[in-house]
């Protein structure tokens, strides 16, 4: 005889032959859950509504998400965080703490998750990573080992090869190998990301080989990739910002080859739409208005230009460290050595090493 049950009443009666089964409603609430209700993963994307549903296939261009019973793909570049089903209640504040840039605190709370206690391949790979990019991103503030910073890094990408975050890793080890000088490891780490099918991913690698061939003084190299970045048919808002990256370091490259009046123009045209809630692109920026104004010989416009960057936007590590550099030269030609030797203590301090 058939079953049926009420999911609303305390009891439910299931008749086999002439006997009653009685279950409990837990018993059939488990039974019902387990088999009606799906993981719920939450993607948060860049634009748009949170996509919710189970994340099934995690690769290094994006991931695969099953809603109901369709699947959608959704690219790396469209996505802005991810919060899986059964996260440790410490890495879902640690992967907000960093995605908001709050590194040290992200790290605090990232260092109490209990690795060992991660059934999921997905959120065990985003514990590691998160971690990994909060030690780098103090290490390159200054703040941290760069060597400690490198290791966690290479462990993350070699447990997991196809994680969604290889290419912000890799990044991150090209990073470190600029701030320590050695471009030749930070140009194999950068051109991983042209290995993606992402295009913004593949102009981005464009992008920070030229960046490295600038810290090297390589500056007709620079421009010629900056002016590929600067080219690129892409249009959306992550690459309107890129080009707006490029244009700065082209102007720092111009001022450098004398062109420091084209240099200025150009970078007078980006202050007077600049967004100054977003630090990077302010401080690149300044230190490019600066560069532009130490070529044409002003230097009281060029000591102002980095004591903004000095000042208002200090959290982008490698601008500012190249603003205390220039101003540790400019403060004794308007007068003032005092004020060049309080910025040489602090160059000192938070960036052992720098080398400009």
């Amino acid at each position: 005889m058939a079953c049926f049950s009420m999911m609303s009443k305390a009891l439910a009666g299931c008749r086999i032959g002439s006997r009653v089964l009685i279950l409990p409603t837990v018993l059939l609430t488990a039974l019902w859950t387990s088999t009606a209700q799906a993981q719920l993963d939450r993607v948060y994307p860049t634009t748009g509504s949170t996509i919710t549903g189970e994340i099934t296939d995690v690769r290094r261009d994006g991931v695969v998400v099953k809603v109901g019973s369709q699947t959608q793909n959704v690219r790396l570049d469209e996505i802005r965080k991810i919060n899986f089903e059964g996260d440790p209640p410490e890495l879902t504040r640690g992967r907000d703490l960093a995605v908001d840039g709050q590194y040290q605190s992200a790290l605090e709370e990232l260092r109490q998750v209990d690795l060992g206690a991660i059934r999921r391949d997905y959120i065990n790979a985003d514990a590691l990573f998160f971690r990994a990019l909060s030690e780098a991103q103090l290490a390159l503030a200054g703040q941290g080992s760069k060597e400690e910073a490198v290791k966690v890094l290479r462990a993350f990408a070699q447990k997991h090869p196809q994680s969604m975050h290889f290419y912000k890793a890799a990044e991150l080890l090209g990073d470190l190998a600029v701030a320590t000088g050695n471009y030749e490891a930070a140009g194999r780490f950068y051109s991983s990301l042209g290995s993606s099918t992402i295009p913004l991913l593949k102009v981005r690698a464009v992008y920070l080989a030229a960046v490295a061939s600038l810290r090297q003084g390589n500056d007709a190299e620079a421009i010629s990739g900056l002016d590929k970045v600067i080219g690129a048919n892409l249009e959306s808002a992550e690459a309107a910002r890129l080009k707006t990256l490029a244009r700065a370091q082209r102007a720092i490259a111009q001022a450098r080859e004398g062109k420091g009046q084209e240099a200025l123009q150009a970078v007078d045209a980006m202050v007077a739409e600049l967004n100054p809630s977003d630090a990077e692109v302010a401080a690149r920026i300044y230190n490019a208005r600066g560069a532009a104004h130490v070529a044409l010989g002003d230097d009281e416009a060029a000591l102002l230009d980095y004591l903004h960057t000095h000042l208002l936007f200090s959290s982008v590590a490698d601008a500012h460290a190249e603003a205390l550099t220039q101003l540790v030269q400019l403060w004794p030609k308007v007068g003032k050595p005092e004020r060049a030797a309080e910025a040489r203590q602090e160059l000192q301090s938070r960036y052992p090493g720098w080398g400009g």
